[in-house]
């Protein structure tokens, strides 16, 4: 660490750098090598809320999703308008939602993926999780308004399954 730490201004700079790369190695679909750059990039800087976002992406790629929870919220809490901490936070607990049914995780999702999208619109991941929400609470009308914003930024996070209970009002999707 102290190598590490005398190649850089400071330790956030470093911890900033080392949560940059984890990014990179998830992308790269290298999940242990990037637990191991936010890892550094925590212990650097344990006030870094992209350190926790990253682990919790891992924890979430592997299975764990209360410990994935557990560190999203962590990061949230030292950044609590960060738009894709709030929609990665709110999958996590569609994932739990998934596994559990249990209807508060489904409402807890509701609203952070809501938040999420009220601080960042152009937030397609957290359009389409929030579509998805919808969808499972049956309001497809809403649901279908969410495609629509997420497929405006991407349709990468387009969710065709909707289309099974409601026809796109819009015709765009058959």
């Amino acid at each position: 660490l102290a190598d590490i730490e005398r190649s850089f201004a400071s330790k956030a700079e470093a911890s900033r750098f080392f949560s940059t790369k984890g990014y990179e190695y998830l992308q790269e679909n290298q999940p242990d090598t990037a637990a191991y750059r936010f890892n550094l990039a925590w212990v650097l800087d344990p006030q870094n809320p992209d350190a926790y976002r990253g682990l919790g992406i891992v924890a979430s790629g592997r299975g764990a999703t209360d410990e994935a929870i557990n560190l999203l919220t962590r990061g949230l809490a030292l950044d609590a308008k960060n738009s894709l901490l709030l929609s990665d936070l709110g999958a996590s607990h569609l994932i739990r939602f998934d596994q559990t049914k249990k209807k508060k995780d489904l409402t807890t999702a509701a609203g952070l993926l809501q938040q999420a999208v009220t601080q960042d619109a152009t937030n397609a991941v957290a359009w389409g999780q929030l579509a998805r929400v919808q969808f499972l609470q049956e309001d497809y009308p809403k649901a279908w308004e969410s495609v629509h914003k997420a497929q405006a930024i991407s349709m990468a996070a387009v969710d065709f399954g909707l289309m099974a209970k409601l026809p796109d009002p819009q015709g765009k999707f058959k």
